[in-house]
């Protein structure tokens, strides 16, 4: 049965002196506005980070991150699923479901809306971005049989540290079409948590979950807050607004912390659509304000972080 309450998503976690989203035509610099200093996670990050972690489980997903054609990846999930067409093979997969599809391939043709989608992520701060080169040697064999040693020159960017919100929104209408169901996006919850924890690679390395908070509104209400990562603001330990300065020179959580007054107060004036909120938080975090989400009476659900 597919899921019938909107939800609305807020995910925050630091990265540290890694690469949160290298832009491939730009010599893999992180994705930044130059404006105001902040790096940018695009959403196509955000569902690999998921994809990857349903991958580790065992999960059937669509796009498996190998290089296949159409054909073949179809071919695979047919045998795996011994079902036979594209809907029906589509209907198993759960990025499918919950992040849509386009499919064309013979004469069967269609394209779902994905029921999850979000938005673009950025650092509550502006960040530093850094330039670094290194080198790699090896031996190759010469003439006559000689070894030699070579040495070629690596560049890289990183960022020493960076606090990113992700916002997201479900929506039950799209759930319709693509079957989309209330353990799928069980699942979302636990994967984009999980999936963070385990981006493990030399560029992504120390990418750290600290706060989830889903909001779960009742089944007669089809609005929405939006944008909740904007509702929110990074600050010193004494509550004061940094300045872009300290912003920059920001190298872990213990040099600040969130104040979220202002997304709880639009919370609760929304209370009587919402049927309850789901938290999971880092116990490292500082978070002002969040143990206000009961003052009118919500049901908050805690997860262990």
């Amino acid at each position: 049965m597919t899921f019938k309450n909107r939800r609305e998503i807020l995910f925050i976690y630091t990265v540290k002196d890694a690469n949160p989203n290298g832009d491939p035509l730009n010599s893999n610099h992180p994705r930044y506005d130059e404006e105001t200093g902040q790096v940018l996670v695009s959403d196509v990050r955000i569902k690999r980070t998921i994809r990857d972690q349903w991958l580790r489980k065992g999960l059937p997903v669509f796009i498996d991150g190998e290089p296949k054609t159409l054909k073949q990846r179809f071919e695979e999930l047919k045998k795996n699923t011994g079902k036979k067409t594209g809907r029906e093979v589509m209907a198993k997969c759960l990025d499918a479901r919950l992040f849509g599809v386009t499919f064309a391939l013979g004469k069967e043709s269609f394209s779902w809306v994905g029921p999850v989608q979000f938005k673009w992520g950025r650092s509550l701060h502006a960040v530093t971005v850094d330039f670094v080169q290194g080198t790699s040697a090896f031996t190759t064999e010469g003439r006559e049989g000689k070894e030699r040693q070579q040495r070629s020159f690596r560049n890289e960017y990183k960022v020493p540290f960076a606090v990113i919100s992700v916002y997201g929104i479900a929506n039950q209408f799209a759930a319709e079409r693509t079957g989309a169901t209330e353990e799928d996006l069980d699942l979302l919850r636990e994967a984009i948590w999980e999936g963070t924890e385990n981006l493990i690679t030399r560029s992504k390395n120390e990418h750290l979950p600290r706060l989830y908070i889903e909001i779960i509104y009742k089944q007669d209400f089809n609005g929405k807050i939006g944008a909740l990562d904007e509702k929110i603001k990074l600050t010193d330990n004494a509550g004061e607004l940094l300045t872009k300065e300290k912003e920059r020179a920001l190298r872990s959580l213990k040099e600040c912390r969130l104040d979220i007054s202002e997304l709880v107060d639009t919370v609760n004036n929304y209370a009587n659509h919402i049927r309850e909120i789901i938290i999971r938080k880092d116990d490292e975090f500082i978070v002002y304000g969040i143990e206000k989400f009961s003052d009118k009476g919500l049901k908050v659900r805690e997860l262990q972080g």
